[in-house]
């Protein structure tokens, strides 16, 4: 297996997709070998960038999400983007129990539990609008650690 290997999926952003989004990231992780812990980490992360962007990111229109999974060592690192709204400030958006839709009854606690189970957990502007989530995790037991550089 290649040590940099990647895929890219780009999918509607409706609910429905959740679910095949943390389906496709655990699949394309096994070969690297990870616990059960390491990839219902990276599957609760992913489900929370998703949601993040179903609701938040196209509040009037459709839109679509991609999402890129990468290897880089012994690191998983899964960017969701969108081309919605965007956020204006990063820094609020990342306190715990802050949400733009208290009428929908939303926790604002997305981008906690990703941090909660990612090693490392970043945002950027995707283009003129939109959003980058970038999520790192590194695997412990990954089946990279066995393979000679």
């Amino acid at each position: 297996m290649k040590r940099n290997n990647f895929m890219e999926v780009k999918f509607k952003a409706e609910s429905v997709n959740e679910s095949f989004a943390r389906v496709c990231v655990a699949s394309f992780c096994l070969p690297l070998n990870p616990s059960i812990d390491e990839i219902n980490d990276i599957k609760t992360a992913v489900s929370e960038a998703v949601t993040n962007s179903v609701v938040h990111a196209y509040p009037k229109s459709d839109g679509d999400i991609v999402m890129r999974v990468e290897f880089e060592n012994n690191d998983v690192i899964i960017s969701i983007m969108d081309q919605g709204v965007g956020i204006k400030d990063f820094d609020k958006a990342r306190e715990p129990f802050y949400t733009t839709r208290p009428d929908e009854e939303r926790s604002g606690m997305g981008f906690a539990v990703m941090e909660s189970f990612m090693d490392s957990v970043d945002l950027e502007k995707n283009g003129e609008r939109g959003l980058k989530v970038i999520l790192r995790k590194t695997l412990k037991r990954s089946a990279l650690n066995k393979q000679s550089c």
